[in-house]
C-alpha cells in the first residue's frame, strides 16, 4: 500500500518537515537520530539540515527513493533502510534521539515498538513522538481509517513509562501537510527523555 501511495511524483506529505518536529527539534540532543516510518523523507532531510546524524527507516522503497532524492536536492546525506517495524533492530543504547511522526500501527506491536524504543535511546535521549488519536475520525483530514491505529496520551504515558515525559499535550491543530493530511486535526504530542 505504502509503494502504491509514494509511487506518484509529488511529495504526498510534502517537503517541508512536521511543524511539531520543528518546534521541539531542539529537544533532540545532538548525535544520530532514528526517524521512524519515515516514508519519504521530509522530518529526516530536516534534521540532517540540522547537523543530526540521520537514520530512517519505513516499509516502502518507493519512500527510500523520494528521501533520497530530496536529500539530494536539499544537499544532505542520510541513512535510509527499508524494514518491517515488527522486526527491525532498534539496538540498545543507540540513539540520541528517536521521531516518530505519524506512525500508526496496531496496538501489539505499537506497544511492542515504543518497548524497543525506551530500551534503543541513549541515557538522556529523547523520543518525540506526534500522532493522531480516536477523535481524528470525525475530522476526515488524514490518518488511518480505525481507532485502534490511533493513540493517547494516556496509552503514550502507559508505553514510555520508565522516561520522563517532558511534555504530553492532546489537542486540535491544523495539519496540512502535502495532499494525504489536509486540514484540522486531532493529534497527541509527546517529547520524553530517558
Amino acid at each position: 500500500m505504502w509503494d502504491q501511495r509514494y509511487s506518484v511524483e509529488e511529495y504526498v506529505y510534502g517537503k517541508s518537515a512536521n511543524a511539531f518536529l520543528r518546534a521541539y527539534s531542539a529537544s533532540l540532543p545532538k548525535g544520530k537520530v532514528l526517524c521512524l516510518a519515515e516514508g519519504e523523507g521530509r522530518n529526516a532531510v530536516y534534521l540532517a539540515s540540522l547537523g543530526y546524524e540521520v537514520w530512517a527507516v519505513d516499509a516502502s522503497s518507493a519512500g527510500r527513493d523520494k528521501a533520497l532524492k530530496l536529500a539530494k536536492e536539499m544537499n544532505v546525506s542520510l541513512n535510509y533502510e527499508v524494514a518491517d517495524l515488527a522486526e527491525y533492530d532498534l539496538g540498545n543504547n543507540e540513539w540520541s534521539g528517536i521521531v516518530s511522526i505519524f506512525c500508526h500501527l496496531p496496538p501489539a506491536l505499537r506497544e511492542s515498538l515504543h518497548r524497543r524504543v525506551v530500551a534503543a535511546l541513549k541515557p538522556g535521549g529523547v523520543i518525540l513522538l506526534e500522532g493522531y488519536r480516536p477523535d481524528q475520525l470525525e475530522f476526515g483530514t488524514g490518518g488511518p481509517p480505525s481507532k485502534e491505529l490511533m493513540m493517547s496520551a494516556q496509552q503514550l504515558q502507559s508505553d514510555f513509562a520508565l522516561l520522563s515525559v517532558v511534555h504530553l499535550q492532546e489537542l486540535e491543530r491544523d495539519v496540512t501537510e502535502g495532499i494525504c493530511h489536509t486540514g484540522e486535526g486531532a493529534v497527541v504530542q509527546m517529547v520524553a527523555s530517558k
